[in-house]
């Protein structure tokens, strides 16, 4: 099977380069920009006809004249501007098949980056035991830290900068042996935000909130950048140290969540965890003028903690992980699953009783609500889609059956 992974390196540019690479990145945003005005003017004044589109090669022979004319995009590398375009020729598919929104403006200072598709005008070499270097049409020799082998054949690099700083993402491509299928132990996980992870061996993982642990620090932070005028330099540092802040967190919570995935692949075969929908959990209550929403506050705490988790990036991690060992992740519907009794398969909300403790109001079994719940995740991945019905008031009702309580 072929493989496809990326090295991240931090890069280390000296003061030409990164000037360069600023330009550069401003003529992607740019052109990424004009692009899309174009796309959303061009179905504002056609939008009664029929055929008429835009398409990737049409907006690509669009650039190479607009390239004639105007000096900075010309000394910009064609195959990123091109490469922009096709980041919102995708944008557009994805928001026509439904995965995602309507593509926006890109903004300076969030969307700086640019990627260089052409293998065969890219070289990574190693300079020294943690050093080395990446070689860049119009850059030339760009020296990074932080080493780690190319195991497989360059496919393309993508550059960006975050807090001021510049990284490279080199995606390499090599083919091996299919792995062969884990014996290890299957366990089920429930994620929460008391508990990061609980299984269903009785395992628990305590959460990092990285994020909440920064927000003191963030708070301040984002008050100095009010305080200061815009376009001045002193805001410009003001905003600089929020990034920085913000990166940190970041780095926090991908390091805690490449170390738990890690040991967890490592131990078992199959991971069972609930198909969670972050979006529709993280949803703001504040409602509207004529329908206000009831214990915002509250709410938007609980949003910021669930947010905090990184609990996509956490499948994502284990999902290629487990798939690298011969084992897999199965993902099966959240519905009840802490409502439900994992030794007889009553469904009662009574029964938890609170964050932590599980009484069954049939049977009596007493347990963590979380380990509770986790093996009832893990008893679904027998039948992922099993429907489980129960309601929030009225008397127990077997899992899997059709009926509701009274």
């Amino acid at each position: 099977m072929i493989q496809r992974k990326a090295n991240i390196y931090r890069l280390y540019p000296d003061a030409e380069q990164r000037l360069t690479l600023a330009r550069i990145a401003g003529a992607c945003r740019t052109i990424y920009n004009l692009a899309l005005e174009q796309r959303r003017d061009w179905w504002q004044r056609h939008k009664d006809r029929t055929g008429k589109s835009i398409s990737f090669a049409g907006q690509c022979r669009e650039l190479t004249d607009l390239r004639r004319d105007v000096d900075w995009l010309r000394e910009a590398p064609i195959h990123p501007l091109q490469q922009a375009l096709r980041d919102l020729d995708r944008a557009y598919q994805n928001f026509f098949s439904g995965r995602s929104g309507y593509p926006s403006l890109r903004r300076k200072g969030l969307h700086d980056s640019f990627r260089f598709p052409d293998p065969t005008s890219l070289r990574v070499e190693r300079t020294g035991k943690k050093t080395g270097r990446i070689k860049l049409p119009k850059l030339g020799w760009v020296a990074f830290r932080g080493w780690y082998d190319l195991p497989g054949a360059i496919r393309n690099i993508t550059i960006s900068r975050r807090a001021g700083q510049w990284f490279a993402s080199v995606q390499w491509e090599r083919e091996i042996e299919d792995p062969v299928a884990s014996l290890l132990p299957t366990v089920g996980i429930d994620m929460g935000v008391a508990v990061f992870a609980a299984m269903s061996n009785g395992e628990t993982v305590a959460p990092g909130e990285f994020g909440k642990k920064a927000l003191r620090a963030l708070r301040k932070a984002q008050r100095a950048i009010a305080r200061k005028k815009k376009g001045s330099a002193n805001r410009r540092k003001a905003v600089r140290r929020v990034q920085t802040l913000h990166a940190r967190v970041a780095n926090a919570r991908k390091d805690f969540l490449h170390k738990i995935s890690t040991i967890i692949a490592k131990n078992h075969g199959t991971v069972v965890v609930e198909a969670l929908q972050v979006r529709n959990m993280s949803a703001s209550a504040k409602g509207s003028v004529e329908e206000p929403g009831r214990n915002v506050r509250q709410k938007a705490g609980l949003n910021r903690s669930i947010l905090d988790q990184g609990w996509r990036m956490f499948r994502t991690l284990l999902g290629y992980k487990l798939a690298d060992r011969g084992g897999k992740l199965v993902e099966v519907p959240a519905a009840y699953t802490s409502q439900t009794c994992s030794v007889c398969g009553s469904v009662d909300h009574a029964s938890r009783v609170s964050q932590a403790h599980f009484i069954c109001t049939a049977c009596g079994h007493t347990e963590n609500a979380d380990i509770n719940a986790a093996k009832n995740i893990l008893r679904r991945a027998d039948c992922p889609s099993m429907p489980v019905e129960g309601y929030r008031i009225g008397r127990p009702v077997e899992a899997g059956s059709t009926r509701r309580a009274a």
